[in-house]
């Protein structure tokens, strides 16, 4: 038989391919199990120690890898980063009452004398005796019960607990009895910081490893985890190392995390080309997110700032376009009578209820800034606008928001220096 041997060359290349990956699947999924991820958990053992390295020097985050699970740490957010709460399906979005219930519920896994399973009602009287003991308020009422499946239910999606005899849904609904296991290795490790003391993002800060707020560092991470990160809005050091050592920060966040640098004189992204590591798509398919683009053209269209524009009244010097709420308004209900038959009905009935989603969703990616007298859009949404004489794509027709000038997808090729370019 013969033996065809991989030229050394290719096989660094696979190596980095798939050591980037590993980096990718951790930063998308930052908890994975052997039960729920035994494919990606296997890519991230082979590398541990690579990742390791990886992500405490460009990112101080901490990497835990054991034979059942792996658990990326990260630190926290910056107190200026949009908000983006945990959301389960078509649930709500987490409160802070969520994450009060979703602590309680792993206190209350690792109180001693806890086994391997236990019964969904178990784990709920132990959350409510030490909210009790607390202070925390939780009352037995369906918005409330609602919250605590929702905290519990993280921990199933996570791996921390499975169930094994019923489910929680079935205990929500029609309080039927259910058993759960639990991942005893990794629970330890599901909340890595203490939270006895924690009241804000500063406190937890306060709380960050040696090394973790030096401006390379810091920088990397914003560029990695927000979909923009603006340049009003950054400290002069990070903003220095971003025009010091652009031409670096492109290679580091290319080679380790398959991400593009995009770098204008309102700020920089890291965007993904595959599409696979963001938790939102945007643009993409649903009512809100065709009725948020379809806005921010309108009101470019109506405002048709330029380059360097920036918005009034927001007491500093802000790029961006300012709309009165009032326009804003009437442009979605515009917008909802020209495509009812497309839209979800709901929405269209609910005028209030489609500006309040939409004006979340650009928020969370930090698109646009609600203040009291209006919306401000920033000049990164210009990304987003069509490109002018190509062709409709079949989505845009069935739409039916087709014009001969301004049809197609969005193309760098619109964009200068500024997000704000000449098609504006």
């Amino acid at each position: 038989m013969r033996v065809i041997s991989m030229p050394h060359g290719t096989t660094i290349q696979h190596e980095t391919a798939e050591r980037r990956l590993a980096a990718r699947i951790l930063l998308a999924n930052p908890v994975l199990t052997l039960h729920r991820h035994p494919d990606d958990l296997a890519v991230v053992r082979r590398h541990s120690a690579a990742l390791r390295s990886t992500f405490a020097k460009l990112l101080s985050y901490h990497l835990i890898v054991e034979t059942s699970f792996a658990r990326l740490v990260k630190t926290p957010p910056s107190p200026d980063s949009p908000l983006r709460p945990v959301q389960r399906g078509d649930s709500p979005p987490f409160t802070p009452q969520t994450y009060a219930l979703f602590s309680l519920a792993c206190a209350a896994l690792l109180t001693p004398g806890t086994g391997e399973w236990l019964l969904i009602s178990s784990l709920v009287e132990q959350i409510r005796a030490d909210a009790a003991s607390a202070g925390v308020e939780l009352r037995d009422t369906p918005a409330e019960n609602r919250r605590l499946v929702q905290a519990v239910g993280l921990l199933i999606d996570w791996g921390v607990l499975t169930e094994t005899d019923g489910s929680l849904s079935a205990w929500s609904e029609r309080h039927e009895e259910g058993v759960l296991q639990i991942h005893r290795p990794l629970l330890p490790h599901v909340l890595p910081r203490p939270l006895r003391n924690v009241a804000s993002l500063a406190d937890l800060a306060a709380q960050l490893p040696s090394g973790a707020s030096e401006p390379r560092r810091s920088l990397r991470r914003r560029l990695v985890e927000n979909p923009l990160v603006k340049r009003e809005e950054l400290p002069e050091d990070e903003r220095d190392v971003l025009s010091r050592e652009r031409s670096e920060l492109t290679r580091l966040l290319e080679e380790h995390f398959g991400l593009t640098l995009e770098v204008r004189a309102e700020g920089a992204l890291a965007y993904d080309t595959e599409g696979t590591l963001s938790d939102v798509a945007y643009p993409g398919p649903g009512t809100v997110r065709q009725a948020a683009l379809l806005l921010t053209d309108a009101l470019t269209d109506l405002g048709r700032p330029t380059a360097g524009h920036h918005a009034p009244g927001t007491g500093a010097d802000v790029p961006g376009l300012m709309t009165p709420w009032d326009t804003v308004r009437s442009e979605l209900d515009t917008l909802a009578s020209r495509h009812a038959r497309a839209w979800a009905g709901a929405y269209v009935a609910d005028p209030a209820r489609l500006q309040k989603e939409v004006v979340a969703l650009l928020e969370s990616m930090s698109l646009a800034r609600s203040l009291p007298e209006g919306l401000v859009l920033h000049a990164a949404a210009a990304r987003y606008r069509p490109e002018p004489h190509a062709q409709p794509t079949r989505a845009a027709r069935r739409l039916g928001d087709v014009r001969p000038d301004r049809a197609g997808a969005p193309s760098e090729a619109l964009f200068t220096e500024s997000f704000l370019g000449e098609a504006l």
